[in-house]
């Protein structure tokens, strides 16, 4: 298990965390997602044999955020 922290452009109340998280552990191979708010950021635990960035950074994109690279 790898755990991994994205910085993520746009977010600012409880609604933008669920709708990344959810889009996150959707995602086949990832255990968890955790929004930090404060810090502009998610932790992501997940099975690197499943998934990477690429899927993460889709999976953001789509909800609407803005990934750093």
């Amino acid at each position: 298990m790898y755990k991994e922290f994205i910085k993520v452009h746009g977010m600012s109340c409880g609604h933008c965390k669920q709708s990344i998280e959810n889009a996150l552990n959707e995602l086949d191979g990832v255990n968890s997602s955790v929004v930090n708010l404060s810090k502009g950021e998610v932790e992501i635990n997940f099975d690197e044999n499943k998934v990477n960035f690429n899927g993460f950074k889709e999976a953001i994109e789509n909800q609407g955020y803005e990934v750093e690279m």
